[in-house]
C-alpha cells in the first residue's frame, strides 16, 4: 500500500511538472534584412551593402509562463544584428550617449533592442529593463517606412546632424526603465507610462540627474482609426547637452508628438507632428504618408520635414517612394527612392553620401527581408 501511494505521488508530481511545462513557452525569432544602398551628394557618393532597409535585422528569444489566475510572467531578449558584416549593434547603459567601448562594430552581440522581464494580468503589464520609449513608438507607428531605411521620417533625423536623432541615447530606447502598459480590453484605449534612470550617484553635482526621464503615450485604436499622443522629458545638465552638441545651451530634452492613421481599405493614410526642445533650442516637424496595397505588394509614400529654431533655421525636407513585393508571408523584396532638400545651413545627406550645407541628396535602397 505504501509503495502504491509513493508511486501515485510520483506520477502526480510528473503530471504537475508536465502541466507547468505545457503552460510555458520559449520562442526563437528574428529578421535578416540585406540592403544594397546608394547615396548621392554634392561632395561624394557612396555605395554599400548594409542592412535593415525594410525591417531592422535582429535575433531574439522570448517566453511566457502562465502563473494561473490570469497572471503571466514573460521575458524578451532581442539583439540587433548587422548581417552585412557579422557584428552586433551598439547599446547604451545610462541614457547619456553611447560609451566608446560600446561603439558599433567593437562589441559582440548585445541585447540592445530590448531586454525586459514583465508581469502581466488583468491590471495590465509591468515591464522592467531596456525597451522602446513611448515617444519613439509613436513616430515609428505613424511612419509608412517604420523608421527603417532611406525613406525614414525626417522627424527622426534633425537637419544636418546639429542634434543627433538619438540625443542622449533616449529617443529610440531607454535603459534602466520601469514601464506600465494598460490592459488590452479597454475598448480601443491603450497607453504606456515609463520612468527611466541615469543611475548616477546623488552627490549634489549639476549632472547627477543626467539620463533620468519620464514619458507616456496614450492612444485609441478601433475600426479604421488609430490616434495617439506621446510626451517625454529627460534631464541633462547644461554642460552635458553642450558636450553632446556644442551649439546647444540650456538643459533637459523634451520630445513630444502626436500621430494618427485611417485605413480606407484601398489605402492607409497616416501622419504625425512633433514639437521638441533640446535645452534652449526648439525643433518641430511633421510627416504625411500612405501605404497602398497592390496585389502581393505595397506602395509606400511619405513626405516629411524638420526645422530647428536656431541660427538660420536649418530645415530638411524629404520625399520618399517605395515598393515592397511579398514573395511569401516571411520573405519580401523591396526598393525605395528618397530625396532630401536642405536649407538654412542644414546638411542632411542620405545613405552615407557627403554634401555641403544647403545642398540636396538622393538615396536608393534595394533589398531582401526574411523573417523567422
Amino acid at each position: 500500500m505504501k509503495k502504491t501511494l509513493i508511486a501515485l505521488a510520483g506520477l502526480a508530481a510528473m503530471a504537475a511538472a508536465g502541466t507547468a511545462s505545457a503552460q510555458s513557452s520559449v520562442q526563437l525569432f528574428g529578421i535578416v534584412d540585406a540592403t544594397l544602398a546608394y547615396g548621392k551628394g554634392g561632395v561624394s557618393n557612396k555605395t554599400q551593402l548594409t542592412n535593415s532597409g525594410y525591417n531592422s535585422s535582429r535575433l531574439g528569444f522570448r517566453g511566457t509562463e502562465d502563473l494561473g489566475g490570469g497572471l503571466a510572467a514573460s521575458f524578451w531578449l532581442e539583439a540587433g544584428v548587422n548581417n552585412d558584416n557579422g557584428t552586433g549593434s551598439a547599446s547604451n547603459v545610462n541614457n547619456q550617449g553611447t560609451p566608446a567601448a560600446l561603439a558599433a562594430g567593437t562589441q559582440g552581440l548585445t541585447f540592445n533592442r530590448r531586454s525586459t522581464v514583465s508581469l502581466s494580468g488583468g491590471f495590465g503589464e509591468l515591464r522592467l529593463g531596456r525597451d522602446y520609449t513611448p515617444q519613439f513608438s509613436n513616430l515609428t507607428t505613424f511612419d509608412p517606412y517604420g523608421t527603417n531605411g532611406v525613406g525614414t521620417t525626417q522627424t527622426l533625423n534633425t537637419p544636418g546632424g546639429q542634434i543627433p536623432g538619438s540625443t542622449g541615447g533616449i529617443l529610440i530606447r531607454a535603459s534602466n526603465s520601469i514601464a506600465y502598459f494598460l490592459p488590452g480590453n479597454l475598448g480601443g484605449l491603450y497607453g504606456t507610462a515609463m520612468y527611466y534612470m541615469g543611475e548616477n550617484n546623488q552627490n549634489g553635482a549639476a549632472n547627477e540627474n543626467d539620463g533620468e526621464g519620464a514619458a507616456f503615450r496614450i492612444g485609441y485604436a478601433a475600426g479604421p482609426l488609430n490616434i495617439a499622443l506621446a510626451m517625454s522629458k529627460t534631464k541633462y545638465a547644461a554642460a552635458t547637452l553642450t558636450a553632446l552638441v556644442p551649439t546647444l545651451t540650456g538643459k533637459d530634452v523634451q520630445l513630444n508628438n502626436i500621430g494618427a492613421q485611417w485605413d480606407f481599405g484601398v489605402a492607409q493614410i497616416m501622419g504625425h507632428y512633433t514639437q521638441d526642445s533640446y535645452g534652449d533650442v526648439d525643433g518641430k516637424g511633421w510627416l504625411v504618408g500612405a501605404l497602398v496595397p497592390v496585389g502581393a505588394g505595397q506602395i509606400r509614400i511619405a513626405y516629411s520635414e524638420y526645422k530647428l529654431d536656431v541660427g538660420a533655421d536649418p530645415t530638411a525636407k524629404k520625399a520618399a517612394l517605395g515598393y515592397v513585393h511579398n514573395l511569401s508571408k516571411r520573405t519580401a523584396l523591396y526598393a525605395t527612392f528618397a530625396k532630401v532638400k536642405n536649407s538654412g545651413g542644414s546638411a542632411q545627406a542620405l545613405n552615407g553620401a557627403a554634401i555641403l550645407a544647403n545642398q540636396s541628396s538622393t538615396g536608393y535602397d534595394f533589398g531582401i527581408r526574411h523573417s523567422f
